[in-house]
């Protein structure tokens, strides 16, 4: 599944944005993310047609099922691998940071390894 990390990153920030906002759209992602609106838009082109996005007339920004599959597995990557860091006594920023990096790079098998052992 891992493919380019920065998409990764942008479609879990909308997953994570859709259970927090009634919609979601490019300066949200952008004000969440720290980004200039005109990378975001950039991002937003590339996922839209790679088909893991899909952007109404209006602008809201819908996942599709493949951009939510990805999303999903990433998010439960941080969740897990921040929270296991945080419980181990690294600083929660730092667990949350370095989750950030791990979830791209971990194998499926090594990450189901790690999910078996903690669970």
């Amino acid at each position: 599944m891992h493919g380019n990390e920065s998409a990764e990153n942008y479609l879990e920030t909308i997953l994570v944005l859709s259970q927090r906002l009634p919609v979601v759209r490019s300066v949200d992602v952008a004000t969440e993310l720290d980004f200039k609106k005109s990378s975001v838009s950039v991002a937003m082109k590339k996922l839209r047609e790679s088909g893991h996005i899909v952007v109404s007339p209006e602008g809201y920004i819908t996942l599709t099922e493949s951009g939510k599959k990805i999303a999903d597995c990433i998010y439960e990557r941080h969740t897990l691998l921040s929270s296991w860091l945080t419980r181990l006594g690294v600083d929660p920023k730092v667990a949350a940071e370095d989750a950030c990096r791990i979830e791209h790079v971990i194998s499926a098998e090594s990450f189901e390894a790690i999910k078996k052992h903690i669970k």
